[in-house]
This record gives C-alpha cells, sequence and structure tokens, in this order.
C-alpha cells in the first residue's frame, strides 16, 4: 500500500510513520508535505496513492482548501486536534479522524476502516469531505437585533432560553424571562442557531439545552422537559422527535 501524510509538524509525521510500519510493514510512505500549496502542486502533477494522512490545521490554511479546488479519489484519513463537535461531523459523513496524539490502536483500526471503504464507490469519500467541510465551516447565528420600546438592541444566542411560535409570530424569550417578537419563523431558525445548543422540541418551541432543567417520561412515548419559561404542552417532546432529542442531549 502506498501512502502520502500531510502534516506540517515533523515530529508527528515521524511518528505516523514509525505507527504505520509496527502495523504493516507493506506501507510505503511515498510522499510527505507540510502544507496546502505543496500538496496541491504534487495532486496537479498527477501523483497517486492508495491512502491519504492529512491532518486539518497546516502551516497556510485548512487542508480541506486541496478538496475543493481539486478532485481527489482517493480515501483520506484525518488527524485532528478538533473538539467534539466537529469530530462528530467527520462521523456522520463517514469521514475517519485520528486524535493527536495518535495511538497505534486507533490507526489499526481507523487503516482497517478505509480498506473497507475502498471497495465502494469513491465518488462517495469526496461527497463525504464536502459535507464535512461544510458543516464545519458553517457559520451559526450568535446573536439577534431585537425591538425594545423605541430602542433597537441585541441579544447574545447563550441568553436565549428558547424560540416559540404564538398567534402567527415567533417570540424569542430571554434567560431573564423577556419576550421579543422577532422575523424569522421556526423552519428558518432551525437553519441560523447552532443544532448543538439548540432542538426543535415541537411544532411550536424551539429550546436551548442550558434552559433544560429536567426530562421525564410524559404518556404516549413522549417526553416532557422542566424548563423556568415553559409550562402545559409547550414542553412536550413530539413522539417523532423523541429519538433525535435524546440523541441531541447525549452529544
Amino acid at each position: 500500500m502506498n501512502a502520502i501524510i500531510i502534516e506540517d509538524e515533523q515530529l508527528s509525521a515521524e511518528h505516523l510513520v514509525t505507527l504505520l510500519h509496527k502495523i504493516d510493514k507493506s506501507i510505503t510512505i511515498i510522499a510527505t508535505f507540510d502544507s496546502v500549496k505543496k500538496s496541491l502542486e504534487a495532486f496537479q502533477k498527477g501523483i497517486k496513492a492508495d491512502l491519504l494522512f492529512v491532518d486539518i490545521h497546516l502551516a497556510d490554511g485548512l487542508s480541506f482548501e486541496l478538496f475543493n479546488k481539486i478532485s481527489i479519489d482517493i480515501p483520506v484519513i484525518f488527524t485532528t486536534a478538533y473538539d467534539e463537535y466537529a469530530i462528530r461531523a467527520f462521523k456522520t459523513n463517514s469521514v475517519d479522524y485520528l486524535l493527536k496524539p495518535i495511538g497505534i490502536d486507533d490507526l489499526r483500526n481507523a487503516i482497517t476502516k478505509f480498506n473497507k471503504l475502498n471497495e465502494r464507490h469513491q465518488s462517495l469519500i469526496i461527497e463525504n469531505i464536502t459535507n464535512a467541510y461544510n458543516s464545519l465551516n458553517k457559520q451559526y447565528k450568535n446573536r439577534f437585533m431585537v425591538k425594545m420600546g423605541e430602542n433597537i438592541t441585541s441579544v447574545k444566542a447563550d441568553d436565549i432560553s428558547h424560540f416559540i411560535a404564538e398567534d402567527k409570530i415567533v417570540l424569542l424569550t430571554t434567560t431573564a424571562g423577556k419576550r421579543f417578537a422577532i422575523d424569522y419563523t421556526l423552519d428558518q431558525l432551525e437553519t441560523l442557531i447552532a443544532p448543538e445548543s439548540f432542538f426543535r422540541m415541537n411544532r411550536k418551541v424551539i429550546i436551548n439545552i442550558n434552559a433544560i432543567q429536567k426530562v421525564s417520561a410524559y404518556f404516549n412515548s413522549r417526553l416532557i422537559i422542566t424548563s423556568p419559561a415553559l409550562s402545559g404542552d409547550d414542553c412536550i417532546v413530539s413522539r417523532e422527535r423523541v429519538n433525535d432529542f435524546k440523541s441531541w442531549l447525549d452529544k
């Protein structure tokens, strides 16, 4: 197996080579690049390999730029120090990753996974990388402009308890209990706010995870939450959203 390493830390690259040779002596590192620019030039000249090991942060930018600029139909194992939310994006899109410092068991499992993946159509790999890139780089709203009497002020997303639809308008409710009408539908808000922090629990309410005090079982396979500014049916997680809600809480 021929492999390429794209890594700007020499010690990390050397460590990876050592582990690879322990796992499989037939793995040959045909090239090592330490920047997006050098990697791009090599691929444009036609360099080929069976497997890529790619660090996310390189000296001259993110390695994702490679996959945006050219088509690379080679399985990729990313090495990363990204936080848990970013890592989840890779898992969801079947792009494997290794957390630094890399352990030999994790590396062995990753190689096994990509050997299996290589049996599938290669275009899926590029699609998955693109999806992961888009997910990681999406910018979510971190504040909303609201009207207070004759004045306009901003409310930070962290200070929002929930959004609720009432009488054909959507209200933003703060953790302090203040309510403001905003010019967004709940459907629009779902695409604008960070999914790790907010969840559409029913047709009327998008809740902030920090506003949930307790979750209890409710009849008809539903759940009910305890939250300071919500009551009655507004506190119920609809049955079709229960599984996704549980997964969201567990992230």
